[in-house]
This record gives structure tokens, sequence and C-alpha cells, in this order.
């Protein structure tokens, strides 16, 4: 998994509740396509008009937020299905992490898993960030300090518990910090096999 440390960006803003994963990347890309694939597809409905032509009024389409990587949203962000290719369509894009109210839980979830910061704010700070996001300023986001900076303003603090922060730091996801746990896990087991032996069917080594 890809570490976050800190991004510095401009920021776009996505001034909307409950954008759902099926607004974020369609099923038929889903089916067609594969990670490093997802990108250009990220928020197609928003992004492409009819014909196929950027629409000029998304601001994914309009530099400098064409290279964002920080996504400001707004309360239920990443809602509905639930799809890890919506995660995967973001970083495909280039998002390293999206700033909103809330956010739907299993998509909260799987940016943990893919090296995606999810950052909680509530609405006052969070349109306070966005105002200054809209004029072009670049945003600073420091998963070390929890904080994130505008340009030329104050820094807002933001929760994220101990455990997410230290895996994200360091690129672990699940797998690896269940990994790094295999010899709590071993005494784990030799404790409970000895008080509970009929749960196992072969006893651990």
């Amino acid at each position: 998994m890809k570490r976050f440390v800190r991004c510095s960006s401009v920021a776009a803003v996505i001034e909307k509740d409950n954008v759902d994963t099926d607004m974020i990347i369609r099923i038929e890309r889903m089916t067609a396509l594969k990670r490093g694939e997802l990108g250009e597809w990220a928020f197609e409905m928003w992004r492409y008009q009819p014909d196929g032509s950027p629409d000029p009024d998304f601001v994914l389409n309009q530099p400098p937020f064409d290279t964002a990587e920080i996504l400001i949203a707004g309360a239920n962000f990443g809602c509905g299905s639930s799809r890890e290719k919506a995660v995967w369509a973001l970083d495909d894009y280039g998002i390293r992490c999206v700033i909103a109210e809330s956010f739907g839980d299993i998509f909260y979830n799987n940016c943990l898993q893919n090296g995606l910061l999810p950052i909680r704010l509530p609405a006052e700070p969070r349109a306070a960030l966005a105002a200054g996001a809209r004029e072009g300023r670049v945003v600073h986001v420091d998963l070390e300090a929890r904080t994130i900076t505008v340009e030329g303003g104050a820094s807002v603090a933001f929760q994220m518990p101990d455990q997410q922060r230290e895996a994200l730091l360091n690129g672990w996801d699940e797998v690896d910090q269940d990994l790094r746990r295999l010899e709590e896990i071993a005494a784990f087991r030799e404790r409970d096999a000895r008080l509970r032996p009929w749960v196992y069917a072969v006893r651990p080594a």
C-alpha cells in the first residue's frame, strides 16, 4: 500500500452531498477495466458531455483544478454500493486525499486500505477550507501533524485514530498489520487452545 505522510496541492471542491460510488465510477467501467485504467472515467457523468467532450463546467476540467490531488466534498461522500474500484478510480486519477463532512463507512475503510487519506471535517471549517481552495490557493495536508493549512491561512486540526494514522504513514494495509502481530496471535491461539480445546481440530503448533 502507498504511504501517506503529507500532500500539497490545489484542491477541487465538489459541493454536493451524497455523492455515491456510482457517481465516482460507473459499473460498466468496473466490469471492463482493471486498476490503473479507471482514472479517465472517475466522475464520468459530470466530466463528460453526451458527445464525449469534457464539460467545462465541472471543476476537474478547469485549470488548475484538473491537477488536484485533494478533493473537498460535502456530507456522506462515497455512499451507496460497496465497490473498492471507486477508491481505485480516484487513486488512478491522482487523488491522494478526500476531505468531507462524512463518508460512507465502506468507502472510508477502502480508502484506508489503498493509501488514500479520508478526512472527516465538520461543516464550518470545511466551508472555510473550500472557500480558500476555490481561489486556487494550495492546500497542505500533514498526516504526521494532523493539520490542514490553506496557503496564507491558519491551520485546522483534524482527527485520525492513532492506529489508522500509523498504518497510513507506514503504508500498512490490514494484512501488513496482522503480520506485525504474529507473535501476539500465536500466543492468543496457544492460550485459547488450552481453555477451549474443542474449538481446534488441529492444535496450534
